[in-house]
Parts: C-alpha cells; sequence; structure tokens
C-alpha cells in the first residue's frame, strides 16, 4: 500500500456523502454554521460556483457573487464540518472548468445561460 492509499483509508470516514451533484456555472445556497461565543447560527452564502479543486477531505470549491457591486470570492473546504449543507438553486450551463472570466465581466454579460432541456447533467 502507497502512502496515497494510507492516507486516503484514514480520512475516508471524515468525508461527507449527502451533498447533490453539482458542477461549474450552478448557483448554490451553501448554509455556514457560524459560531459566535456559545451560539450557533447558520448563514447562507449564495453565488456561482466557478471553481473546483482537490480530491478527497481536502476538496475545496470557489463560489463568487456580488455584494454591492464588488465581487466576493470565498473558498470552502467542501468536507468541513462547518457546512451544514448545499442546495442548488440553478443550474448554469458552462463549457470551461474554471469560470474565471466572469471576474472581468460586468451587467447582463455576467450572467451565465441556463442548462438546456435535454441536457444530461453529469
Amino acid at each position: 500500500m502507497n502512502k496515497h492509499e494510507l492516507i486516503e483509508g484514514v480520512t475516508a470516514n471524515q468525508l461527507k456523502d449527502d451533498f447533490p451533484i453539482f458542477s461549474i456555472g450552478d448557483t448554490l445556497d451553501i448554509h455556514v454554521r457560524i459560531i459566535e461565543g456559545d451560539k450557533e447560527r447558520t448563514q447562507v452564502y449564495q453565488g456561482v460556483l466557478i471553481a473546483q479543486k482537490g480530491r478527497g477531505v481536502n476538496r475545496t470549491i470557489t463560489v463568487r457573487r456580488i455584494v454591492a457591486n464588488e465581487g466576493v470570492e470565498r473558498i470552502f473546504p467542501l468536507h468541513s464540518p462547518h457546512i451544514a449543507k448545499i442546495e442548488i438553486v440553478r443550474r448554469g450551463d458552462a463549457r470551461r472548468a474554471k469560470l474565471y472570466f466572469l471576474r472581468d465581466r460586468v451587467g447582463k454579460s455576467r450572467r451565465l445561460r441556463d442548462q438546456r432541456r435535454g441536457l444530461k447533467h453529469v
């Protein structure tokens, strides 16, 4: 057994499997647990998924949203205990693996097409 298989075996029980299948270009609602002192609340972060990277316990997603005409990107570790759940608001049709070109766009050109009817989502 090599080093990578050993690490994957140890971290296999820390992986979450209750996420829906989403892909680049989808608009997501990410429910984030926020702990303030001894109180805990859930805050929703909604934005477009522009990048995924890593695998296993190190998998992260980058979500971009616009707040007060300013672009805000946030990187979420997917298997973190701070993420309560992820919901898909809208499916976007993207032909790229990373949507970094959306950083330069403003106005209506920033929007992505909805996924076409009959197109299988993988």
